[in-house]
């Protein structure tokens, strides 16, 4: 519990704490609002005092939160944004929309993570979309000082990665081999034996479909192929549109993946079965719009 309440707390010592922590520290913060670094550093001092809890801890040459420190960020991010907000109204201006910060892992298929994230664009309350395109585990350590509303991944988050979020499964689904005309009519014909020294796309090592398609070879005794890894999805299908070589996508978006990238399906392989994941800071979905994607992801994936 904390020693006082919410009215008591200096408005001031909370943006500098806001800013400590989006800027990485208190050297920056510093140079940010070109205020001196003991007055900063005095200022958390006493908004510590004033909660009764420490709210950064250190961690070699940077602070990190708390876990008081994450609750408390996150309610002066609010705090601040409804500031901007009066501010914006009393000049005269629009009220700004609201905002939904997404991590996106790069290992998700871009179709999936617009058919997931589209909803969200039309909620009655407008919103804009801010999207973040990078790893799982910088998407992950973003959404720990609540840089992020929710990330989008294809695993839980792992854990080894020391940060306090809850993973929902989004859904899951079997997975589809694609290739080029040429590539397909030449592998269509027993499939799925004829993956069998194909050219085949893998993702990068850290992607659960990896994982799954390297168990589902093994046990059936097949060989493709490897003429390239991907780390970024987008890349391993611009490399498969081109004819680089076979590669697979969730059978839930098939007809997507035929229409935008122009190539035809090899065949099936149902016993495959790549999921989605959103993860968040919260036990419970709470926020509209990530609730929104959740609703999406169970009817497309069924």
């Amino acid at each position: 519990m904390y020693r006082v309440g919410v009215e008591m707390l200096n408005h001031h010592h909370l943006y500098h704490f806001w800013t400590v922590v989006r800027e990485g520290g208190v050297t920056r913060a510093s140079e940010k609002l070109n205020v001196s670094q003991p007055t900063i550093s005095g200022q958390l001092r006493e908004l510590e005092e004033a909660l009764g809890e420490k709210l950064l801890a250190r961690s070699g040459r940077t602070v990190v939160l708390t876990d008081v420190g994450r609750t408390v960020y996150r309610y002066a991010d609010e705090m601040l944004a409804l500031d901007r907000d009066l501010l914006e109204a009393v000049k005269g201006r629009p009220m700004r929309p609201g905002r939904l910060a997404v991590g996106v892992a790069m290992v998700v298929p871009k179709l999936v993570a617009y058919q997931m994230l589209e909803p969200a664009l039309r909620l009655p309350e407008p919103i804009q979309l801010d999207c973040v395109h990078e790893r799982p585990q910088r998407l992950l350590a973003e959404l720990a000082i609540f840089g992020l509303d929710v990330v989008l991944a294809d695993a839980p988050a792992p854990p080894a990665v020391k940060v306090r979020a809850y993973s929902h499964l989004l859904g899951e689904c079997a997975v589809s081999v694609f290739g080029t005309e040429r590539m397909a009519a030449a592998h269509r014909r027993g499939f799925p034996r004829s993956l069998d020294g194909a050219p085949f796309l893998l993702p990068s090592e850290d992607s659960a479909l990896r994982l799954s398609l390297e168990e589902w070879f093994h046990k059936q005794g097949i060989r493709p192929r490897v003429v390239g890894v991907f780390e970024d999805s987008a890349l391993l299908d611009a490399f498969g549109q081109a004819g680089a070589g076979l590669f697979a996508m969730p059978s839930a978006i098939d007809a997507e993946v035929r229409r935008q990238y122009r190539v035809r399906l090899v065949g099936r392989l149902d016993s495959v079965r790549q999921r989605f994941y959103a993860i968040t800071v919260d036990r419970k979905l709470r926020n509209p719009a990530v609730i929104a994607i959740s609703e999406r992801a169970r009817a497309l994936f069924g």
